[in-house]
Order: C-alpha cells, then structure tokens, then sequence
C-alpha cells in the first residue's frame, strides 16, 4: 500500500471534498452572530448545542439525503435519513427525541417509498418523525429530515475540545457489510434488532457521563481519517493516525475501509488515563474499538505504517469544512 497515493485518495475524496462549500455558507452567518447568545455550540459540530436555562441542553441537528443515492433506491434514502441523524444526536453524548421532515417526490410510489423507509428506521432506533413538510409535485425526489435530542450539559462531547496530547479511539460495530447503494456504506443496522442497534448506537451517553472523552465525532461520509481531520479543524490540533491499528474487517479492501461512512462508529478522543476505560466501555457494547493514534501540536494531520508516514491535510493550508474554534 503506498502512503502518498492513499493520501491524496482520502484527500481528494468525495466525502471530503463535498465539504468545502460549508466556509462560505457559515461566514454569511458571521454578521448575525449576536443572536447565537443561547447556542453553547453551533456552525462545525456534529449537532448545535441549545441552553435552555437548566441542567438539561438542547441538541439540534439536520441532514439531507444526497441525490445519488436518493434516486438509487428512495427507501433506503429515508431509512439513511434516520441512520445519520441519530448518531450526530449520539455523538455529542445525547439522547434523541424526535424528528421532523422536508420530502419532494415526483411520484406517489416514490414518496411511499421514502416514507416506508423512515418508518423502519424508527422501528429500529425508537426516535419519531413527528411531523413534517411534503411535495407531492416536483420533478425531483429529495429528502431532509432534522432532529433534536437532550443530554447534561456536563456531558456533552463536543469535536472542538481535543488537546494535544489525547489519544485517538476508533470505534466500530464490526457485524456489518457494504451497503447496497454505495461501496463507501458500512450497513450495520438494517437487520438487527432493535434492542441491539439501541444499545450500540447509544452508548455514547455513557461514554459522555463518564466523562471518559475529551473530544469526539460519529465517523460519516469523509470516513474516519476525514472526519478525524474535521475534528482536528475545529480543536486546531494535527493528528497522527497508526494505520496498522485501525480496526478493519475482512474482505474490504483498507483504502475503501478508510472512506467508509459506518451505520455504527465514532472517533474520540481521551487524555491517556482514560482511553483504556473508553475503549472498554465501546467494547461491551458490542462495537469494535481501539487507540489508533494521537492529537499532536500543529496543523498536519499524518498518517503512518511500518513503512513510513505521509501528511494527509496541513491546515495552515487545506481545509475540508473551514470551521475552526478561537
């Protein structure tokens, strides 16, 4: 396997590059800044974090479905739909309570479709669509769907707070397969029941109560080194990355494993002390964990193997979203 090669791969990879546009769009919001007064966290992580006055915060997140796979298969674009948003609800440590929906369709069939899928997404995680907006007459499908959960306020973990110093956890539900519609879907859920895909998904609330992370992302569509770098933006940290540690299943090919968005995984970050007792609490969840590398001083985020190591994203110069934290 050549470094520099799977480097720009990961790089230059769709996932990532899908990003780029989010600098742009959230420096327009830069001049409405005084009206965020009760947002502890918004632009940059996994879910905004809303102070409502107590002990209890507000979690609010949305997604759409990218149209590629929406028109591949529009059940599994609302099932998906329920997938990515529940586990940025989960990553910050929370509890999801309810979603709402936007969907355009272009035919009765196809938002049946859709809305079957989200159904059964619900019979999976237990979080409601409770209400929503519909199209029934556009020449396009698409779908979006938002959420919002709870968690302590003491709890939460959020992707701008890693240090130099932590150490790296990649955490995975390792029962899985590619999924039907791309080769970057790791499909962990679809056919499990309920109360496993529950336990797995959630027990990042305990990870969270615990206190066990410091910093901490669901792995999503720019894989795990790209979602990683997400995290090291916001925290302005540099990382580097032991590939000879990352849990990978067999059968899939470790360039594509690394571009994998997972229907199960997180990587976090914890200060020394701590990373044992994290990768032990992922572990009797079910998932598949362990410290694959460390939140470094600087900018560069590196991987590396018995045969070397290769600088993936410098950002004192790239960037995958633009979002960092003062």
């Amino acid at each position: 396997m050549d470094l520099e090669e799977l480097a720009e791969g990961i790089k230059n990879f769709e996932g990532v590059t899908r990003k780029k546009q989010i600098e742009d769009i959230v420096s327009i919001f830069e001049t409405v800044r005084p009206e965020y007064k009760d947002a502890i966290v918004d632009f940059g992580d996994d879910a905004a974090v809303i102070d409502i006055g107590g002990d209890d915060v507000i979690l609010f997140a949305a997604d759409g479905i990218w149209g590629r796979l929406l028109d591949a298969s529009p059940w599994w674009a609302g099932y998906g739909a329920v997938v990515v948003n529940v586990n940025d609800i989960a990553a910050m440590g929370g509890r999801p309570l309810a979603m709402v929906d936007i969907a355009s369709s272009k035919s009765d069939a196809a938002c049946k479709e859709l809305m079957e899928g989200l159904a059964e997404g619900i019979r999976k995680f237990g979080v409601p669509v409770v209400g929503g907006h519909v199209h029934p007459d556009t020449n396009y499908t698409s779908l979006s769907v938002a959420i919002i959960g709870i968690a302590k306020k003491d709890c939460i973990i959020r992707s701008d707070t890693a240090q130099p110093g932590d150490l790296v956890i990649a955490a995975y539900d390792m029962d899985g397969k590619i999924g039907p519609n791309s080769p970057y879907s790791w499909d962990t859920t679809s056919y499990k029941e309920p109360k496993i895909v529950r336990e797995r998904y959630l027990v990042t609330r305990k990870i969270g109560e615990l206190k066990l992370a410091s910093a901490g992302k669901d792995i999503s569509n720019p894989g795990l080194v790209g979602t990683l770098g997400m995290l090291c933006e916001t925290s302005r940290v540099g990382a580097s990355v032991d590939l000879e540690k990352v849990p990978r299943p067999e059968g899939v090919d470790f360039a594509q494993w690394l571009k994998v968005h997972p229907g199960t995984g997180y990587v976090f970050t914890a200060v020394p002390e701590k990373a044992e007792e994290c990768v032990k609490v992922f572990e009797e969840a079910g998932l598949t964990a362990a410290v694959v590398g460390k939140i470094e001083e600087g900018s560069k985020l590196d991987i590396y193997d018995s045969t070397g190591k290769v600088t993936v994203f410098d950002f004192s110069k790239d960037s995958i979203t633009g979002i960092s934290t003062e």
